[in-house]
C-alpha cells in the first residue's frame, strides 16, 4: 500500500460499524511514532466533521467516524488514499522533551530496593538509570491520562508485582517490564513504584485533559523532598497493606 512499508502492511481491519483499525506495524518501536502522529494529522484533515475519535497506540491507529456522514466503505477509501502517500512526521521525531520532577524515595517508591537488588545496583544508580534517558509515550489507557512510556534501560526492567495493590497514590512513578509510567489518579496497580511526581497529569479543566499525548518525549528529573513539597506534592508514605 505504501512503498515504505513491508508487504502486508499497513492493514485495515474493521472495528465495528463506525471504525477502522489501521495497523501500521507489527512490532513495538519508538520509530513507529512519527508515522502514527503523521497519520493522526492527516486523518484530522481528511475526515473533518466526519471524524469522531482517533486512538493511537503502539502499532495501530483506531479511526472512529460518524456513520451518518460516511459509510464504512467511504471511510476505508479515505484511509487507503492517505496511506498511499503517508510520510513520517519529522517534527514529532524531534519533539521537545517534557520534564516531570520526581522525588525518588523508598517511602513513596517501595520497589526502589527491589529494582536495585534485581539489577545489582545501589539506589542512586537505579535513580540515575531511570532519569538519564528520555522516553516516548507509546499509548494512553488503563486510566485517563495514564501514559505508557518506553523503553527503560534493560538493567532496571522488572516484572509486575505478583499481587496488585488496591490503592496506588496519584503521581506514583513506576516501572513494569520495558515500560515506565506515572499514575495520574488513585487507582489499583501492580507496577513497581520507585518515586512520586507532584505534576498533575490529568485535569478536566485542561484542554485535552491529559498532560501527556502519544508521541511526546518525557524525561524524569530527580528532586528532593523539599522541592517536591514546594511543588505541591503529597509526601505521605505508602499505606501499609495498600
Amino acid at each position: 500500500m505504501n512503498r515504505y512499508f513491508p508487504q502486508g502492511l499497513p492493514r485495515l481491519e474493521p472495528a465495528g460499524l463506525d471504525g477502522w483499525m489501521v495497523r501500521l506495524f507489527d512490532a513495538i518501536d519508538e520509530g513507529n511514532m512519527p508515522w502514527l502522529t503523521a497519520l493522526v494529522r492527516d486523518c484530522e484533515s481528511a475526515f473533518g466533521d466526519g471524524l469522531v475519535d482517533l486512538v493511537p497506540s503502539y502499532t495501530t491507529l483506531l479511526v472512529v467516524f460518524d456513520p451518518l456522514r460516511l459509510t464504512p466503505g467511504e471511510a476505508r477509501q479515505r484511509l487507503v488514499e492517505l496511506l498511499q502517500w503517508l510520510e513520517p512526521d519529522e517534527e514529532a521525531q524531534d519533539a521537545p522533551v517534557q520534564e516531570l520532577p520526581v522525588w525518588y524515595d523508598a517511602s513513596v517508591g517501595p520497589e526502589l530496593s527491589r529494582l536495585a537488588e534485581l539489577a545489582d545496583m545501589n539506589l542512586e544508580e537505579v535513580v540515575a538509570c531511570h532519569s538519564e534517558r528520555s522516553y516516548r509515550v507509546f499509548a494512553l489507557g488503563f486510566a485517563p491520562g495514564f501514559a505508557f512510556m518506553g523503553s527503560v534501560d534493560s538493567r532496571i526492567e522488572a516484572p509486575r508485582l505478583e499481587s496488585p495493590r488496591r490503592r496506588v497514590p496519584a503521581g506514583s512513578v513506576a516501572v513494569a517490564g520495558q515500560q515506565t509510567a506515572a499514575y495520574p489518579a488513585v487507582t489499583p496497580g501492580g507496577w513497581n513504584l520507585i518515586g512520586r511526581t507532584p505534576t498533575v497529569l490529568f485535569d478536566r479543566d485542561r484542554e485535552g485533559f491529559s498532560l501527556l499525548r502519544v508521541g511526546d518525549r518525557v524525561r524524569f528529573v530527580p528532586i528532593d523532598r523539599a522541592e517536591f513539597e514546594r511543588l505541591g506534592g503529597d509526601p505521605r508514605p505508602m499505606e501499609e497493606g495498600a
